[in-house]
């Protein structure tokens, strides 16, 4: 942001403000947007980051309070088109995994089968959402210590093994993955600096942490062509028939645009 600030002469402030408010406008249009879906295959994760500090070095009196500390965005992704239909900024607690899955759910147009990984939340939240009516299986990973004991520190642990269980319905064994949406929570790290590990880039608050969020889920969604589609996942699940350009999100301020053709914008452009 500061970076946009020289560049552009305009005031730190200014650019932060824009962030919220583009944020906002990007998750109430993807909100709006995302129903109806026809999905067959999602797979679900979690992702950690911190806001303000890390939990150990929050003050006293803010250790209660959401927003300082840990803080886990609850990912969806259809393994076929690669969409993002919906994410969920909370805790890791089955309060926010009941509120995330639920939310899925009341998108989707038909059963569906679910991956996700060995989080009993899931459990209920499931259970809860979609009753009898899902094929869900569990993938749980086991891992071990680095090989490397000198780079601890900076590389993951080893996946040692794996354990797969059926949890409801008849999922099909051949698509029981996380791999997809493993692969998403890349994507957001190398794509958002607030995600980059061992930086002073993290979100100082919840709020602009969340609209960062909305931001790269609108341009992962509409503007970024998938490399595997040759296509942006919204053009691959039928939402938008062409690539939306960052005119086309920041008009979201202006106007709750829904999906256009591209003639009827250029139309709307040029008036």
């Amino acid at each position: 942001m500061r970076a946009t600030s020289r560049l552009t002469g305009v005031a730190f402030n200014t650019v932060l403000s824009f962030v919220a408010e583009i944020g906002h406008a990007c998750r109430k249009f993807q909100d709006e947007t995302f129903r109806h879906l026809s999905c067959r295959r999602l797979q679900l994760d979690e992702i950690w980051q911190f806001c303000y500090a890390k939990a150990k070095n929050v003050p006293e009196d803010k250790r209660d309070t959401f927003g300082y500390g840990d803080v886990w965005t609850w990912v969806a992704i259809d393994a076929d088109t690669k969409l993002v239909p919906c994410w969920l900024v909370g805790k890791r607690d089955a309060e926010c995994a009941i509120e995330f899955v639920s939310d899925l759910a009341a998108r989707l147009t038909h059963r569906v089968q679910i991956t996700s990984d060995g989080h009993r939340s899931y459990l209920i939240a499931i259970e809860n959402a979609f009753g009898a009516d899902v094929d869900y299986a569990m993938l749980i990973k086991q891992y071990g210590k680095s090989q490397v004991e000198s780079e601890t520190r900076y590389s993951p642990a080893v996946c040692i093994g794996m354990e797969t269980k059926i949890v409801a319905g008849d999922p099909d064994m051949d698509h029981v993955s996380t791999s997809y949406i493993e692969r998403q929570n890349l994507t957001m790290r190398m794509g958002m600096r607030r995600f980059t590990r061992l930086t002073n880039g993290f979100s100082k608050k919840l709020a602009n942490h969340a609209a960062a969020i909305s931001l790269h889920y609108m341009h992962y969604n509409f503007c970024r062509i998938h490399k595997t589609l040759r296509v942006t996942p919204a053009m691959e699940a039928g939402l938008t028939d062409h690539v939306w350009d960052l005119e086309e999100v920041a008009a979201l301020l202006d106007v709750n645009v829904k999906p256009m053709k591209r003639g009827a914008y250029n139309k709307k452009k040029s008036a």
